[in-house]
């Protein structure tokens, strides 16, 4: 097992249902540490950033209005193989799919789109996790 870091983004429906505390604490309790946290805004450039494989789709305009419907809280988490276990704990991409027990089966959008307004982003790796964490997290905030 290897310790590293992830990001997570607790995405505008999570914050909009209240959900940041009742998903923070499942990542806390399976032992995961917070090592950075902070609500911000994301302005068109960081999304532009972010999400630069889909920038050029004609679908991109409505995850930015997405992201941009309330500021989001961003999560630097430290654990022993956090990166898939986060991922598990979650689930599927699509909260349609996800399973009752994940994050995404018991919280994400099921009548919308359960692709984009699925709770949580999470880092894929960790080289992705590394340039996510440095994009939303200044030097010093992440301890």
């Amino acid at each position: 097992m290897a310790l590293e870091t992830t990001l997570i983004l607790f995405k505008p429906d999570a914050v909009a249902k209240r959900l940041v505390g009742t998903v923070l604490s499942r990542f806390e309790n399976e032992g995961f540490k917070i090592n950075g946290i902070k609500k911000l805004f994301l302005t068109d450039e960081l999304l532009a950033d972010h999400y630069s494989h889909i920038a050029d789709k004609p679908f991109f305009p409505s995850v930015r209005d997405f992201m941009q419907e309330t500021p989001v809280i961003a999560l630097a988490l430290e654990g022993e193989d956090v990166i898939s276990r986060v991922r598990d704990l979650l689930g599927p991409t699509d909260s349609k799919a996800a399973a009752p027990g994940t994050i995404r089966g018991d919280f994400g959008d099921k009548e919308g789109d359960a692709k984009m307004r699925n709770v949580c982003h999470a880092s894929d790796s960790t080289e992705a996790a590394a340039a996510e964490i440095k994009r939303f997290f200044k030097d010093g905030e992440v301890f």
